[in-house]
């Protein structure tokens, strides 16, 4: 008699094998898997714990395994990611959304309050940054912008998705090369590339094999994009305005002495949920 493979012995069976791999979140990653071949929600496959998986199931998982034991990530394998509460649409054109990313979303939001409010998301990518904040304050309008077509199609997507294209344009631009027609806006808020080049080959291997690099690297310090955005942002804000952008661990150290002498405004540094001032918030005066 041919062995059944029920979903709760695929499971067993998948988190025993990733973990032997060397691979994080083993259990996690191949209830996500199983779930995304059955077309459920992951907690149906403990209310059908006993089920067997019909032949063509059992193929299309294997082919699943294989893919993540290649340290490609799960967000790529299912094509989805979850931010702010909301789905995502990913693949690697993008950056795979990250909860650290939402500390910038949060003071976004109370820096708009409810007022009617022009932000700008510098380096879109999957849109995450821009459809959680037109998600959450219908005043709001969001210019999006990437270097990349294929990272403003998937953010079109993302925004139709979340129901917020409406709210939402797009332009291709690389920085702010293409915004001098553009009025000014009350919020700045970007995710730039900040991965040093030493850093970078000591990132797990989901992301340095299957992340866009572009996205990534920025330099020695993990600083040219950041340094550019500083240097150019001024001229594209309301007075009063902010910018909101993501650094690197350690970053917030250089850029508090490369800022303090004689910079025209005020900044300050949020930490992300690990105590790590993660986010840079400059306010230009009135």
């Amino acid at each position: 008699m041919e062995e059944q493979w029920t979903v709760l012995k695929v499971l067993q069976w998948t988190a025993q094998y990733f973990a032997s791999k060397g691979l994080s979140g083993s259990r996690a990653d191949a209830e996500v898997l199983l779930a995304h071949v059955l077309g459920v929600e992951r907690i149906q496959l403990y209310l059908n714990h006993d089920k067997p998986l019909a032949p063509e199931e059992l193929a299309l998982y294997r082919q699943l395994i294989r893919r993540r034991t290649s340290f490609e990530p799960v967000q790529y394998i299912v094509g989805r990611q979850e931010f702010w509460s909301l789905p995502f649409e990913v693949t690697p054109d993008v950056l795979i959304p990250r909860p650290e990313t939402e500390v910038l979303v949060e003071r976004a939001l109370e820096l708009i309050g409810s007022r009617p409010a022009l932000v700008l998301d510098l380096g879109t990518g999957s849109g995450a940054i821009a459809v959680a904040l037109a998600h959450e304050r219908s005043e709001v309008r969001v210019l999006a912008t990437d270097l990349s077509y294929p990272a403003l199609a998937m953010a079109k997507r993302n925004a139709r998705r979340n129901g917020v294209a409406d709210r939402i344009s797009f332009a291709l631009s690389d920085l702010f090369d293409a915004l001098a027609d553009r009025p000014l806006f009350d919020v700045i808020a970007s995710n730039p590339p900040y991965i040093s080049e030493a850093d970078f080959p000591g990132l797990a291997p989901e992301i340095t094999r299957h992340e866009p690099h572009c996205a990534l690297r920025a330099g020695l310090q993990g600083l040219d994009i950041v340094r550019s955005i500083i240097a150019q942002f001024r001229s594209r804000l309301k007075p009063g305005g902010s910018l909101l952008m993501e650094i690197g661990q350690g970053q917030a150290d250089i850029l508090e002495k490369e800022l303090a002498p004689d910079f025209p405004g005020a900044f300050d540094f949020m930490e992300d949920y690990s105590g790590i001032r993660r986010v840079l918030h400059v306010t230009v005066s009135r």
